[in-house]
């Protein structure tokens, strides 16, 4: 795995992290495992393979991963692999869905940037700089290189992909202004794969996300051509000392002025 550069790591991470997790759950719903052993099964069995591969192949590197305990080391490294080993529990633990997803993202500090030796500083001067998207029910990962070709264009009202669970106050208003379609997936990263596989054309999340939820997939987009920002048009900022990231727009390139003038704000 040293032969392979931070892209084709990331997509390995992504790939085989996810044929553990499907062959995992076909083995535990076959053994009548269902719900939250489930669930706990999968986001443990996934974070061990990773951190296990991480420290193996990428020792010098720090880790955010949403099932570990934040380390503060990684605000003065070089670099940094933010991870969600499964993004989608839910879906994870509903065998006939595939809207479930692997994240793994490396965040790499800036090269003019000074301030690594300042563990207080607030702000992180860097940026997503390799990453994977594993949907592994359908045996698919996307990455940034070689990237995904930017979806053909729709003809057909723009498709709006929201939560399963909850529709934001946001995600309304842009569907009314803009005449949406609209349809609902599980996982960030299954919803944002969607706008890069021209499923769907604007996929917009309000109301509380982590940097884990995201840092992948909108590599992953930006390297398809998309757009991506947070919600009010400010750029998604990574490797912050707080992981709270809570908002995010993924939407074709075309869109994002109409999406955000919808919202009172300019692209």
């Amino acid at each position: 795995m040293n032969s392979l550069n931070d892209h084709e790591f990331a997509a390995y991470l992504a790939t085989e992290t996810g044929k553990r997790l499907v062959a995992l759950r076909n083995s535990l719903v076959e053994r009548g495992v269902w719900g939250w052993d489930l669930k706990d099964a999968g986001d443990a069995m996934a974070q061990e393979f990773l951190m296990s591969q991480l420290r193996e192949f990428r020792p010098d590197d720090a880790v955010l991963s949403e099932e570990a305990v934040d380390n503060a080391k990684r605000l003065t490294a070089d670099r940094v692999w933010i991870i969600d080993p499964l993004d989608g529990t839910q879906e994870f633990s509903e065998p006939d869905r595939s809207d479930w997803a692997v994240h793994v993202a490396l965040w790499q500090r800036d090269k003019n940037d000074g301030s690594h030796a300042t563990a207080n500083r607030s702000t992180n001067r860097g940026s997503l700089v390799a990453a994977a998207v594993g949907l592994p029910a359908i045996e698919l990962t996307l990455g940034t290189n070689p990237p995904p070709a930017q979806p053909k264009n729709y003809d057909g009202p723009p498709r709006l992909v929201v939560s399963r669970t909850r529709t934001p106050r946001e995600a309304i208003i842009v569907a009314e202004a803009l005449g949406c379609d609209a349809m609902r997936l599980g996982s960030a990263g299954a919803k944002a794969m969607s706008v890069v596989l021209g499923e769907c054309d604007i996929y917009l999340h309000a109301g509380g996300q982590h940097q884990w939820d995201s840092a992948a997939p909108v590599a992953v987009a930006r390297a398809a051509g998309l757009h991506t920002s947070r919600i009010d048009g400010s750029p998604l900022i990574y490797n912050e000392q707080d992981t709270w990231l809570p908002d995010l727009i993924v939407c074709r390139p075309e869109l994002a002025e109409p999406v955000l003038a919808a919202l009172g704000h300019k692209s």
